[in-house]
């Protein structure tokens, strides 16, 4: 997806038409606009011959976006959890691990990364009843965190209801749990936790759940992730990318500051 947006934003900067970039690789305009929208891998010769038609000469450039077509065909850690993973999350998947920063304003629950094993499994119960499925399910989330605990892992940067963390999720022992785990990962460098508190009233990220990836590298656009209750949305037009990064820093002006959320997290451990 991210590769396929950066170079329609290339052949339409040189008002190349789908077709003429198709003649190109030897391939129908079809084929250019299912590559475009992330519904193919790609070839790294069509990539070298796409880029060389569009311009693209910067050898920083050219690089990352190799990079991402070779990886575009490589299937990830998480394949083996293939049958219960859908097409739309398989993509998400794939952009959180690849992520540098991670942002996002979450509305009903605590984000994923940061759900402790009991939180996350009332949170999978609430969808999921089969109880192999759901410890399949259970297992990928929790595989999904050791991105905060590699190497060089992403910043992540979130904001969190104070709905979300009112709401005793798998009872008021797990709550406890959670929001204990909550102010140690605040801990680490690369982590920060805002709570959006009642007091605030109405905000900007009042219209639901948002996640904006940054890819590695400064050519690559963000990349805007909405999860609905059967599926994943992906806006990709430059002025919808713009959009829900002006509601993240809109919902990060008007959160409780880190250290004031700390205090508002212990006070609502003392409380439960």
């Amino acid at each position: 997806m991210i590769l396929g947006a950066r170079l329609r934003q290339l052949r339409e900067a040189r008002r190349i038409t789908g077709g003429e970039a198709g003649e190109e690789i030897r391939a129908s305009h079809s084929k250019i606009s299912r590559l475009e929208m992330g519904r193919t891998g790609f070839k790294t010769k069509d990539v070298e011959e796409l880029l060389n038609l569009y311009g693209v000469t910067d050898d920083g450039e050219r690089a990352t976006l190799l990079a991402l077509a070779k990886q575009s065909t490589s299937l990830g850690w998480w394949h083996i959890y293939h049958d219960i993973v859908p097409v739309w999350l398989n993509v998400y998947l794939g952009l959180e691990q690849a992520a540098v920063l991670i942002r996002s304003y979450e509305l009903q629950f605590v984000p994923g990364l940061l759900q402790t094993p009991g939180y996350a499994r009332a949170v999978v119960h609430l969808v999921e009843d089969d109880p192999e499925v759901l410890e399949r399910r259970l297992e990928l989330r929790l595989a999904r965190q050791w991105v905060l605990r590699r190497d060089a892992p992403p910043r992540l940067w979130v904001v969190i209801d104070e709905a979300a963390l009112r709401r005793p999720v798998g009872g008021s022992g797990e709550m406890r749990r959670q929001l204990a785990y909550l102010l140690e990962m605040s801990e680490l460098p690369h982590v920060t936790i805002q709570v959006m508190p009642f007091a605030s009233g109405g905000h900007a990220g009042l219209g639901g759940s948002v996640t904006v990836l940054r890819p590695p590298g400064d050519e690559l656009p963000d990349v805007v992730y909405l999860e609905q209750l059967t599926g994943g949305v992906y806006p990709d037009k430059h002025a919808e990318i713009e959009h829900y990064q002006h509601v993240m820093n809109r919902v990060v002006v008007d959160a409780t500051p880190p250290d004031r959320s700390r205090d508002m997290m212990l006070r609502m451990l003392r409380e439960v």
